[in-house]
């Protein structure tokens, strides 16, 4: 999951009565001006155009700094009110038009909103900080925390006070004005460093597609694979060519099925070296900057490192803890990668093959002992995943069976993509709770990977309902075809809609606890429990049928895949730790100790992490890791297997309850879902399971329970 990058302090809508509300320059004819009149303010698509951003930005900014300088300024007493709660209440426009914009430059960009964001980075920065580093707005802020314990205060907004308190001091509120200063310059530096980085990544993407010259280099590929790739090439200008467009993570899906070794190796090359073979896209200069910048940051606000900083706002609170988690994984994930060449080689020197096994060769090989050893392959399973029936008959089955609410599909709402559907959610009273969004297909200005955002937000201190959407990047397969998801596709689309139920479920009081804004270290997971249901007896039996005949996934296939679960676990977790620990050896750095070469530094934490396995490279390699030279993951990464540790331990609790009812479904949403970040979140797990998450359920999960 990732969600857009708005402001990072949590404000949002209109001004209260006893707050300063700014007049507006902004013309009525601009449609971020006011909210949206449609249902539960959804955006405005069909009116939103490129030149509204800019003109909205600029006045929500002016606004938001009148509303904050009331407040500070205030010759009131400050109360939790006029000081909390008049803040919650500020920047309305800006959160609006942020809102739109970022969530569109992730789905939906163009170039005029690239150089917008290029823009927009650091006066963004510079405006959150110029609110967070306000001295006499700190000053109210502290004045309240220091008697919080007199002023009475319901669960939820003492723990509002605490965060605000926590996220200023965090901010840098308590240095010197000289430091301050220094703060904001890197503040600055860094967010434009990460539009940069970002966009790179999605232009390289574009730019280092793999071209070949025939269709016998694509041979293993459907026909109507290789004549989507022709048609790709003539798009670019380059008719007779074929082109194979990389996506986000190092491997490719074209690996697995692809017979020409050749071309198996060129693809994976494409894609190792995206960001780092020159050009203007090259990211290494800009990782070794952005490394300085935000280790040169944490030391002054007194921390030894970037890591150090992040991770004391999550729930693993210390590098150590996470070191120690990461490093507990290594050595079994490793060995059993190797077992697992081992069996990729033996069915090499089967086929004699000369030659010994690579990273390009692994997909490919790894299906046919999956063939070998279970009878079946991936591809067996694509006829029984298409997209329609996944999505409605799957995912929507099972969150109708859990929790009782229900989906209607609506034609007359605008969308940015045609491909974009959209369903009112409605509760199980049969009210209304949200509307979804669902955006499948890839495509050239949209980034890689999968996500969820918000475009409306639940509070009720503003009376706003949820408006959720799912992103994804499925291949769109050529007109009139059927979309047919991988085992992985449909598990992502699983996953992600557990991260829009998280945000439609949300039941909180302010804007600042909405959703799915809670740890980043915990909010896989509930995304990642909602897998749970994807090959559950009840819910697989009503969605995997063969999109031409109806007829339901014969159960020997079933059986064969459930089988083969822990198949190929050892490199899906070892190319997991790989990336994960790219992302903490960097970001534990202190500014003395970047280095000059990215490419070596990458080498030798692998080496030095014990995962430079050179058959399983890292899922993200650091010059195209976009979750954490991005922004949101930064010194993160390690979440999802963190987050996965209370999931299989949640999915123990399921089971030993009973499954998919809806009595676990309810305790699972008034306990956790609905609950926001309104308290610390590993109370809340306890307050769910009655205790600390065991590791056992994990390592049992990840087959790592015989190292």
């Amino acid at each position: 999951m990732n969600r857009s990058h708005i402001l990072a302090l949590a404000v949002t809508a209109a001004v209260a009565n006893f707050a300063f509300a700014a007049p507006s320059r902004l013309p009525d004819s601009n449609p971020f001006a006011k909210p949206s009149t449609l249902p539960f303010q959804y955006p405005a698509f069909d009116k939103i155009k490129n030149e509204d951003f800019a003109p909205a930005f600029e006045e929500g900014m002016r606004q938001q700094s009148l509303e904050i300088d009331a407040i500070a300024n205030s010759k009131a007493a400050p109360t939790f009110e006029n000081t909390i709660v008049a803040m919650e209440r500020s920047g309305q426009l800006l959160n609006r038009v942020s809102t739109a914009f970022y969530n569109l430059v992730g789905a939906n960009t163009n170039d005029t909103l690239n150089a917008l964001d290029k823009e927009l980075a650091p006066k963004l920065a510079a405006h959150s900080d110029k609110i967070r580093l306000n001295e006499k707005l700190y000053k109210r802020i502290k004045t309240l925390y220091d008697k919080r314990d007199t002023l009475h205060l319901d669960a939820e907004s003492a723990y509002l006070l605490q965060r605000y308190h926590t996220d200023f001091v965090r901010a840098g509120a308590q240095l010197s004005s000289s430091d301050k200063v220094k703060l904001k310059a890197y503040n600055g530096k860094i967010a434009a460093l990460q539009t940069q980085f970002s966009q790179n990544v999605l232009k390289e993407a574009n730019a280092s597609a793999l071209v070949v010259d025939s269709r016998e280099e694509l041979a293993g590929m459907s026909d109507k694979a290789i004549d989507v790739a022709s048609a790709e090439a003539k798009k670019r200008g380059l008719d007779g060519k074929f082109v194979i467009p990389v996506v986000n993570t190092t491997q490719q899906a074209p690996l697995s099925v692809l017979t020409n070794r050749a071309t198996r190796e060129k693809l994976l090359a494409t894609s190792l070296a995206r960001g780092s073979h020159g050009g203007e896209f090259d990211n290494r200069n800009l990782v070794l900057e952005l490394a300085r910048a935000r280790a040169e940051r944490a030391r002054l606000l007194g921390y030894p490192s970037h890591a150090a900083y992040m991770l004391e706002d999550q729930t693993a609170k210390t590098t150590g803890a996470v070191n120690k988690l990461l490093a507990e994984f290594a050595r079994p994930a490793v060995n059993n990668a190797k077992k697992e060449a081992a069996d990729l080689q033996k069915a090499i020197d089967a086929e004699g093959g000369k030659f010994q096994a690579a990273a390009y060769d692994w997909n490919y090989y790894s299906d046919k002992v999956r063939a070998q050893r279970y009878a079946f392959d991936q591809n067996q399973l694509r006829p029984y995943f298409e997209y329609k029936r996944v999505l409605v008959d799957g995912v929507f089955f099972a969150a109708t069976k859990e929790y009782g609410i229900t989906f209607k599909e609506r034609k007359d709402l605008p969308v940015y993509d045609p491909d974009v559907r959209v369903f009112d959610v409605f509760d199980a009273d049969g009210k209304q709770l949200a509307i979804f969004l669902h955006d499948p297909y890839a495509r050239a200005n949209k980034r890689g990977g999968a996500w969820m955002n918000a475009y409306v937000g639940q509070n009720t201190l503003l009376g706003t309902h949820p408006v959720i959407a799912n992103h994804l990047n499925i291949p769109k397969p050529a007109a009139g075809e059927p979309t047919l998801l991988t085992y992985d596709e449909a598990r992502t689309m699983f996953h992600e809609f557990g991260h829009a139920l998280h945000g439609m479920f949300s039941n909180v009081k302010y804007p600042r606890f909405s959703g799915t804004r809670v740890p980043r270290d915990y909010v896989e997971f509930p995304s990642q429990v909602n897998e749970m249901w994807m090959a559950w007896p009840e819910v697989l039996a009503n969605y995997a049928k063969h999109y031409q005949t109806g007829a339901p996934m014969p159960k020997e296939l079933l059986d064969k895949v459930q089988a083969s679960a822990k198949f190929n676990e050892g490199y899906r977790t070892t190319e997991y730790l790989a990336a994960s620990m790219l992302d903490q050896s960097w970001h534990q750095l202190g500014p003395d100790q970047i280095p000059a070469d990215v490419l070596g530094f990458e080498a030798k934490a692998l080496h030095d992490a014990g995962v430079d396995f050179p058959l399983v490279p890292p899922r993200y390699r650091t010059t195209y890791f976009s979750h954490v030279f991005s922004g949101g993951y930064s010194a993160g990464y390690y979440g999802y297997l963190w987050a996965e540790k209370l999931d299989a331990d949640t999915v123990e609790w399921f089971k030993e309850n009973g499954g998919l009812t809806r009595k676990n479904g309810d305790r699972f949403r008034q306990m956790l879902l609905s609950r926001g970040g309104t308290m610390d979140a590993m109370d809340m797990y306890r307050n769910f399971r009655g205790r600390d998450a065991k590791i056992e359920p994990l390592l049992e999960r990840r087959g790592l329970t015989g190292e």
